[in-house]
């Protein structure tokens, strides 16, 4: 059974369960990082030598950084044609083989740590994980059109569109709804219209493991 270190609340340890779920694949999580700490400590500084959540170890293998682990989950353990699958293929690829196809899923998943996150960070961390009283609020709201901005780029794209690409569902919609989450999710802030994201994320939200490792209360 593989094993994923991280705390439950970290949207990229988030992602990878989400994965998970989605192939069937069994795991034991292990708590670290923040109020958990075990990320600091030389045991786990040999397998991430970042000191971040999350990290995977599959028998003699680890590794780190969460888009990496959804590409060798899915590559791993999703399906005919993959190796080390031992399995029919499932009813949809999450990572597809054909190059442009998975081209477009990379670019999402690049997207998401160069330009998303880095935007959303603050947005996140001011309404969740800041006292009410200390807030910046012109600071926040100033962060979070800057932030729907970038949302309105998938919502053009989305455009004639069920998922974020191809005609199937992928990590690509993983990586961005677990995202979309933490922007859709926060009460407090304002935000543009986003017609065709909202209709793509409401069917991201049925979906057993999104309600599972996305939906519960940001924290």
């Amino acid at each position: 059974m593989i094993k994923i270190w991280g705390r439950v609340n970290s949207v990229n340890v988030q992602k990878v369960l989400w994965c998970c779920d989605e192939l069937g694949l069994p795991y034991e999580r292990i708590d670290a990082g923040l109020q958990f700490g075990r990320n600091n400590e030389p045991g786990y500084l040999a397998m991430n030598p970042n000191g971040r959540v999350p990290t995977l170890e599959d028998g003699d293998f680890s590794l780190w950084e969460s888009n990496s682990i959804l590409r060798y989950l899915v590559m791993q353990y999703g399906g005919a044609g993959h190796p080390g699958s031992g399995r029919p293929a499932a009813g949809h690829d999450l990572y597809p083989a054909e190059p442009r196809l998975r081209a477009s899923i990379d670019r999402w998943l690049d997207w998401t740590l160069s330009t998303l996150q880095p935007a959303e960070r603050s947005v996140f961390w001011g309404m969740v994980r800041t006292p009410a009283a200390e807030r910046d609020m012109p600071a926040i709201q100033k962060a979070a059109d800057a932030c729907g901005k970038l949302w309105q780029m998938l919502d053009a794209h989305l455009e004639g569109r069920e998922f974020a690409e191809g005609k199937a569902f992928s990590i690509a919609d993983i990586v961005l709804g677990a995202y979309c989450r933490r922007y859709l999710g926060l009460d407090g802030i304002e935000r543009p219209a986003l017609p065709r994201v909202q209709k793509w994320y409401e069917g991201l939200q049925r979906r057993p493991a999104f309600q599972r490792h996305v939906a519960p209360a940001l924290t």
